[in-house]
């Protein structure tokens, strides 16, 4: 049995509908800076996934660019779930993560312990990835994902860890 991804991705895609974050609207804070394209960044396409955004490839993967000007009813996927992402537990359950990949432009990801999300988005980015973990290329995109996702923790865990340690030095 194959996957009508044309459908699945339109599934998906109404699960947003009207849910954002926080029960407020998010962009507030900082002034959209998800929604603020340079033309060269992009959103990482899940795969088969289409968009009437221009698309190009980086590293292999397919990334929809945005001028920051699009329809918002023609969002990508990554778009509607952002900040957060659908990662798989080493027991292949679905966990939802602050995406630590958008650090750098969301001050929820960066606060991510302090905000009050909005538990029908949470559900929402959860059901996204139990539905695709059903299909095979899905779940291993899911499951790339999920290793690159814990490498940039680890990551920047080290860097916070080696940044505490040079300030405690420093003030001895």
């Amino acid at each position: 049995m194959s996957t009508d991804y044309d459908d699945l991705y339109r599934k998906l895609y109404r699960l947003f509908d009207g849910v954002t974050p926080l029960k407020t609207d998010c962009g507030v804070l900082c002034k959209g800076a998800c929604c603020r394209g340079d033309g060269e960044t992009g959103m990482l396409l899940f795969p088969f996934e289409k968009t009437s955004l221009p698309v190009r490839e980086e590293n292999g993967r397919r990334l929809a660019v945005c001028d920051g000007t699009c329809d918002r009813r023609a969002r990508p996927l990554s778009c509607r779930i952002f900040p957060f992402f659908p990662t798989l537990d080493e027991n292949g359950r679905v966990r939802i993560v602050a995406d630590p990949r958008g650090r750098g432009v969301c001050p929820l990801v960066r606060h991510s312990g302090e905000a009050l999300f909005d538990p029908r988005f949470l559900g929402r980015v959860r059901a996204v990835g139990c539905l695709l973990k059903k299909d095979p290329a899905c779940r291993a995109f899911l499951t790339a994902a999920t290793a690159e996702i814990n490498e940039t923790k680890a990551l920047a865990a080290r860097f916070d860890t080696r940044s505490d340690k040079k300030e405690e030095k420093s003030c001895i």
